[in-house]
């Protein structure tokens, strides 16, 4: 997940004006700017990214502004929903709604040519259970989404940060555990992917700890891939290289300990 830059805010503003697409920056001032664990990519939206953006935005779109608590059961009609924290350009986002129909997916990123090209996607597929949200998916978390509203929460290879100074910058962190406990429902599973690997033992460790979780594997490691993830381009990519992905997935205890 990645945080526009000034250029990219201008750029949207002038593309979608008067909410015909994402807005450049939809919390604006209303929150304080905390160190963010999403980083500035520039890259252009193609002309059928755009289209999709402007027809689809109204209906299928979510800014994430933190000034209301949204009902998940009207946005998908009463399906469960899983929240997927980062999706690059959609193309896993869109496999997996087309298998699990029955499951909603609230994809949240500030990407803007991804967002148009998994709304594309929807789309040509025509996968109903997918809206796409834009902006800083803690401020959903935190403000926007009910105690307890989500069936599972997807955060694959977030940015690892991999220098030390930076460590502080990684998303799955004490603090955003706790967070993310209190809004999946008891028995939700938290899944993480990742292909660096301190970053993958920072995860293990940190959800091991955490009291809100457990581990579904029984020897307390990592899972093989399940079938549902599906490979992506990235992570093709990362094993050419020689790097091994780890899965981790987490199960929401019953009952949440008091703070």
């Amino acid at each position: 997940m990645t945080e526009p830059t000034e250029t990219e805010n201008r750029t949207t503003s002038r593309m979608f004006p008067d909410g015909t697409g994402p807005a450049a920056d939809p919390a604006g001032s209303h929150f304080e700017r905390r160190i963010r664990s999403f980083q500035p990519r520039r890259s252009r939206v193609t002309t059928g990214q755009a289209d999709a953006l402007r027809r689809m935005w109204g209906a299928w779109g979510l800014d994430i502004d933190g000034q209301r608590v949204i009902g998940l059961d009207e946005m998908f009609g009463g399906l469960p929903v899983v929240l997927e924290i980062g999706f690059g350009m959609g193309e896993a986002t869109a496999r997996m709604a087309a298998a699990d129909p029955g499951t909603g997916i609230l994809a949240v990123d500030v990407h803007t040519p991804g967002q148009g090209n998994l709304l594309r996607l929807a789309e040509e597929h025509g996968l109903s259970n997918i809206r796409v949200a834009n902006g800083d998916a803690i401020i959903l978390l935190r403000e926007m989404l009910p105690p307890e509203s989500l069936a599972g929460l997807r955060v694959y290879f977030p940015d690892p940060w991999p220098k030390k100074r930076h460590h502080k910058r990684r998303l799955i962190q004490p603090e955003f555990l706790t967070l993310a406990a209190g809004r999946l429902k008891p028995g939700a599973v938290l899944h993480c992917a990742t292909d660096w690997e301190p970053y993958a033992e920072q995860m293990l460790a940190e959800l091991t700890a955490h009291p809100g979780f457990e581990n579904t594997q029984q020897d307390g490691g990592y899972t093989p891939r399940p079938a549902f993830r599906p490979l992506t381009r990235f992570e093709g990519q990362g094993l050419d290289k020689g790097h091994v992905v780890h899965d981790l997935l987490f199960r929401r205890v019953a009952e949440l300990p008091l703070s």
